[in-house]
């Protein structure tokens, strides 16, 4: 008998709590939000190349440093400061040509590639035409950016917001109700930028001069935002 009473008095409590009706969730909205701010790029990058050829790797590397380093030190002396200029690509490659079906030899080429950071738009054109007079083979590869960008970047983020939350707004007027509080806000992708322009220009021999600076132009471009806002009704 101890031992029914222990065990109905333990079943009891666990009964009970299971047929309690259920707290019903709280009303919600969720609305997604975009902000967009338009802007002018103020900084740019430019690609410069020199590509030297000889019959050993050795030579060729000899050569290729050459015909580079005229260009950096014309480049600095125009005002572009040394941490603005950075090796992305540097190799020494063996070239081969088909003759009748044939492997043919050519001998080796070392490449090398800079990337220059360029913190005034308008002197992007010059900054080209003094590597094409320099030695540069490829000249291009331009691409645009903000230097204040994560300034940018967080408008466009509390627009997005206010645009999620004036949804949210009208959704819930639309249910006869009104917003109780902000539950949460997620941050979605913030896109735009850098741009890139697929200007690529292959200078006809090495050494070979430009004739005039070409025209650059950055335009205007935009950074956009997305955020999901989740609201409690009332």
């Amino acid at each position: 008998m101890t031992r029914l009473f222990v065990a109905l008095f333990t079943l009891f409590p666990l009964v009970a709590a299971a047929q309690q009706p259920s707290v019903p969730a709280e009303p919600q909205v969720v609305t997604t939000g975009v902000g967009v701010v338009q802007a002018i790029p103020d900084r740019a990058w430019i690609t410069i190349g020199a590509e030297s050829r000889a019959s050993s790797a050795k030579e060729a590397q000899r050569l290729n440093t050459e015909a580079m380093t005229p260009i950096q030190q014309k480049l600095r002396a125009a005002g572009v400061p040394a941490d603005a200029i950075k090796t992305v690509g540097y190799d020494v490659q063996y070239e081969w040509d088909y003759n009748n079906g044939k492997r043919v030899g050519r001998g080796y080429v070392a490449r090398n590639t800079i990337e220059v950071r360029v913190d005034a738009i308008d002197r992007v054109g010059d900054l080209l035409e003094i590597a094409g007079t320099s030695g540069a083979t490829t000249l291009g590869g331009i691409r645009f950016d903000f230097k204040d960008r994560t300034k940018l970047e967080r408008e466009a983020l509390r627009l997005a917001v206010v645009d999620a939350r004036a949804k949210a707004d009208v959704m819930a007027s639309g249910a006869s109700r009104t917003i109780d509080r902000v539950l949460r806000i997620d941050e979605g992708s913030i896109s735009g930028g850098p741009i890139p322009r697929p200007m690529f220009r292959e200078v006809a021999a090495q050494g070979a001069a430009i004739a005039a600076a070409p025209p650059i132009e950055s335009g205007q471009t935009e950074l956009r935002a997305q955020v999901t806002l989740t609201a409690i009704l009332k």
